[in-house]
């Protein structure tokens, strides 16, 4: 029986650990931008503009 009471506090203490872990992670700001990594590989290729492309296209070839 005097096991159960063992485990049963060092469970608390691993969740009371994991609960401060959360409440710093929140309050630090971990979790404020929850818009930016659903569309962010849309954007990870750089757009090429006309100059870029003309530029490429100037460059002799190997």
């Amino acid at each position: 029986m005097e096991i159960i009471y063992l485990l049963i506090f060092i469970s608390v203490l691993i969740a009371s650990g994991f609960l401060i872990a959360f409440v710093w992670s929140v309050n630090s700001g971990q979790y404020d931008d929850d818009v930016t990594p659903a569309i962010r590989m849309l954007f990870d290729n750089e757009v090429k503009t006309l100059e870029n492309a003309d530029q490429e296209n100037k460059k002799p070839h190997q």
